[in-house]
């Protein structure tokens, strides 16, 4: 949950002098994305006005969206210094020191955007953000619901309000709200236009169903262990997945045929999201198909991975997969993911060796390569998930920041520590250090967001303290 911001900055008027128009054409190129031609209208006006408010706040948010948070948030707070009262521009400084872990300005940012705006839902989302990150889920799951009562359609409250019901372990409740993902802005168009019917989960004796991996890498691994289940109510399961996936998961019990190629989908009765799966089987904690491993790597890349890692590090010495950023492109990866050189304490551990399982590695990164004994660039040999799933099936541990690899190795039954962000992912649940989705999965958890120190360091501890541990003693108590 990574909150939103508009490229709202001028407050709306019909144009009737040149600053005027100039600012309405900024805003209307941001609206449509040109931020450069945005920048270079307002660039123009700060140039003869430079405490034009605005102009400034229009430049923040264009600041914000090239990634470059400080500078939008000087921006806007220098436009809200000169002309208070515009509460789009409080909305999005809410979002922006959200970003910068500045979480008491958040709430107040966010709070005046909300007493300027009583009724819109976008501030009211982005503030149970702020109450999420401060543990007030009450509060949170309150402006949402005050979100969901201005605006019943409004699909990231409905998303938000899952997510806050899920990690409460809330499931009936939060599968039915989850559905709203696929109404955002990054679900709608997600997938192409189907012409069979959706599945509701009802018996299909003698025709198929797609199943179609529509989220991230991680949440395919993580719902795939349902297609066993919707198996054995259809008569074939075809399943649409992402080429670097296939491979791995059509070995799975119950896939008839698995394609990556829109074109190449056989005729079916009825199409079903795999992350739609848990809501159709009214999943709750207690009911998770906890048969793990419920994945295997290709039996013959585990033996070659086991001959050529046995060859480069010598016996004794446990084997332990590194994964320390995500996919740049998800909405939370400025949370989860860390420099690599944050993990050193890790890395200073006597007796193991490591293997980094990045794909691609990070250049930054290689300088901090050499605190980590044993690490190297394999990235070139990690050509799909059955080839990384068959080094984990090597390794001994997996540690990993809160991506695909801590689902791989859970899976497959291996033991993995995940750090996770404040707040982290709803699947995570609260305040637990295990999970109930994957019983070999121990999970270390900032106490303050944005403090990566103290969980790392707890990493490392219990990496000392498992020297000589046997790698079922690695997993969560």
């Amino acid at each position: 949950m990574s909150g939103s911001t508009t490229s709202s900055a001028v407050p709306s008027a019909a144009p009737t002098n040149p600053v005027e128009q100039a600012l309405a054409r900024a805003q209307a190129a941001a609206q449509a994305k040109r931020f450069g031609e945005a920048s270079g209208i307002c660039s123009d006006l700060l140039a003869t006005q430079p405490d034009l408010a605005p102009a400034l706040a229009l430049s923040g948010m264009v600041a914000a969206h090239a990634g470059d948070i400080d500078r939008a948030v000087q921006l806007l707070e220098r436009a809200v210094g000169r002309q208070p009262g515009v509460a789009a521009w409080y909305g999005n400084l809410c979002t922006l020191y959200r970003l910068l872990y500045r979480l008491q300005d958040a709430l107040n940012a966010g709070t005046q955007a909300i007493r300027l705006a009583p009724n819109n839902s976008d501030y009211l989302v982005n503030l149970s953000l702020v109450f999420t990150d401060l543990d007030e889920r009450d509060r949170a799951t309150a402006c949402l619901l005050r979100a969901l009562g201005v605006n019943a359609e409004h699909a990231d409250a409905h998303l938000a309000l899952a997510q806050n019901l899920l990690a409460l372990g809330e499931f009936e409740p939060g599968w039915l709200e989850y559905e709203w993902r696929n109404m955002t802005e990054a679900g709608r168009g997600q997938l192409p236009k189907i012409t069979s019917a959706p599945w509701n989960g009802m018996r299909i004796p003698s025709g198929r169903i797609l199943l179609v991996g529509d989220q991230g890498y991680g949440d395919t691994i993580q719902f795939c262990r349902y297609i066993p289940m919707v198996a054995e109510r259809c008569q074939e399961v075809i399943l649409g997945c992402s080429v670097e996936m296939l491979s791995l998961l059509k070995r799975m019990p119950g896939v008839t045929h698995a394609h990556h190629r829109w074109n190449e989908i056989p005729g079916h009765a009825a199409y079903c999201r795999l992350s739609s799966l848990p809501g159709l089987f009214h999943t709750t904690i207690d009911t998770i198909p906890t048969g793990v491993p419920y994945l295997a790597p290709d039996p013959a890349r585990v033996a070659a991975w086991a001959e050529r890692l046995s060859a480069q590090f010598p016996a004794g010495v446990k084997r332990v997969g590194l994964a320390w950023t995500g996919r740049p492109t998800h909405p939370n990866d400025r949370r989860r993911s860390v420099p690599l050189g944050r993990l050193a304490p890790i890395g200073a551990v006597d007796g193991h060796a490591f293997i980094s399982l990045q794909k691609p590695f990070p250049s930054a990164d290689t300088e901090a390569v050499k605190r980590f004994p044993g690490l190297a660039d394999i990235s070139a040999d990690l050509t799909d998930f059955d080839e990384t799933a068959a080094i984990i099936a090597n390794l001994d541990l997996v540690i990993t920041v809160d991506t695909s690899m801590g689902h791989l190795a859970g899976a497959i039954g291996k033991p993995a520590w995940i750090l996770l962000s404040k707040a982290s992912d709803w699947r995570w649940l609260i305040d637990r250090h295990d999970t109930p989705w994957y019983p070999t999965v121990r999970l270390f958890r900032q106490s303050v967001p944005g403090a990566w120190d103290p969980a790392i360091a707890d990493v490392a501890t219990a990496l000392s303290a498992a020297r000589n541990a046997a790698p079922s003693d690695l997993a969560a108590a």
